[in-house]
């Protein structure tokens, strides 16, 4: 007869979860498919881009002033100079040189004998070397003047105060200096052709600098609009151009010659630095350009 009151025994198994993975990998798998997205987005680019677009895109890129064509010279570069053929700078605007014609195009006589050149080609090329090694060591000086100005602009400490007021430029012109006003620091008391001290001991530091570059040197003087004159004899026009005259005088004072000065002007406010507010007080300034060229000829080895 069986046994009713046997006690009854439940097993419960409990099963061990597995431990957690992490999302880690997703992470990572998310990057890869990035980045072959982008690699496949770059080969399809590259591949719908013409060779001159991609001439285009590799200068760009290039450092500017920098030419890969080479002058034939020597120097510090090694043969590289800067020419219109290959200048890398964004907005030059280089005159072409006009390319010598073929050999085969030319007349048995025109050719030099042993030498398989021609006279147009030969001397096209000393041109463009001449041309290339000048326009270098201009960049050259240029740099060099606009470091030494700052400089000398800096160990003044009346001149370091009106910084603001100073401005250094190297353009396709020349190197550019200016000598503008700020709202509540003129460069000049108002209606007066002499500069305040700031500005003249500024002034009188670039005739040393200036004298050892041998370009052509302008000065013009430039007012805001909506000026007020007592003298209804004596307006922008004369402030203007004696503002210019005085600086050349403070610049010849300080070891600039007479013959380096190419021209002399006042501009009123027909050139305004902000052309969108003629009334700004920026307006109100002294340019003096340094221009890019040659140094004239002497008289005596004129034809």
């Amino acid at each position: 007869m069986a046994q009713y009151n046997q006690p009854i025994i439940i097993k419960k198994v409990k099963k061990a979860a597995h431990a957690h993975h992490g999302g880690a990998w997703k992470i990572a798998y998310a990057d890869f498919v990035t980045a072959m997205m982008a690699f496949f987005l770059l080969l399809w680019l590259i591949s719908m881009t013409t060779p001159e677009q991609k001439e285009g895109l590799a200068d760009y890129f290039a450092p500017p002033n920098v030419s890969p064509s080479t002058s034939g010279s020597g120097g510090v570069l090694g043969g590289t100079a800067l020419d219109s053929v290959g200048a890398k700078m964004a907005g030059a605007a280089l005159d072409a040189k006009p390319k010598a014609a073929p050999a085969a195009n030319l007349s048995p006589g025109a050719e030099h004998k042993g030498t398989g050149q021609n006279e147009g080609e030969t001397g096209t090329s000393d041109s463009t070397s001449g041309v290339a090694e000048r326009d270098m060591k201009s960049v050259q000086a240029f740099h060099s003047a606009a470091a030494s100005i700052r400089q000398a602009w800096q160990a003044l400490p009346d001149v370091a105060q009106i910084a603001d007021n100073l401005l250094v430029e190297e353009t396709e012109q020349g190197l550019d200096i200016q000598i503008i006003d700020q709202e509540g620091a003129p460069m000049f008391p108002e209606g007066s052709k002499y500069p305040t001290e700031p500005a003249r001991q500024a002034i009188a530091a670039l005739g040393p600098i200036l004298q050892k570059l041998s370009n052509q040197i302008t000065i013009s003087g430039h007012t805001a609009a909506g000026g007020t004159y007592a003298n209804p004899r004596y307006g922008s026009w004369e402030l203007s151009s004696d503002r210019a005259n005085v600086v050349r005088g403070l610049l010849g004072e300080f070891g600039l010659s007479d013959d380096r000065i190419s021209a002399v002007s006042g501009r009123s406010s027909a050139d305004p630095f902000f052309p969108n507010d003629p009334y700004q007080a920026a307006n109100e300034r002294i340019k003096i350009v340094v221009l890019d060229g040659a140094p004239p000829m002497p008289a005596e080895m004129g034809f």
